[in-house]
């Protein structure tokens, strides 16, 4: 989409404008939780905030003491690997629904007044 920038009609105060605009925010919505770059460690963050999740990895653990061990050590991580996964999954692709919305309304084309 055309990005439209309003600027108002100054005359020679165009410069005290910029410097004054500068200290302010945008106006850009960001709904999205997550970056590219946080999205792996900010998830599983999240992920083990679930009381469940940290049982099993409680049990993962475990089962990593030899005196302990109930099963193969690769055999008890996978269904804590799978959860993880499935939600990490689910959590990017909403993440990314909520990108394209944030990104459609932000190149919504607005009218502007002008006299």
């Amino acid at each position: 989409g055309k990005h439209r920038i309003v600027i108002p009609c100054l005359g020679h105060f165009k410069e005290e404008y910029e410097k004054v605009s500068k200290l302010y925010m945008n106006n850009k919505i960001r709904t999205t939780k997550y970056t590219l770059l946080n999205f792996l460690p900010r998830n599983l963050f999240e992920q083990f905030h679930r009381v469940a999740n940290l049982y099993f990895l409680f049990l993962v653990v475990l089962n990593w003491v030899p005196l302990v061990e109930a099963f193969q050590k690769e055999i008890t991580m996978l269904p804590l690997i799978a959860v993880l996964t499935i939600i990490a999954v689910k959590d990017g692709l909403e993440d990314y629904s909520r990108y394209k919305m944030d990104k459609q309304i932000n190149n919504l084309l607005t009218k502007v007044y002008s006299r």
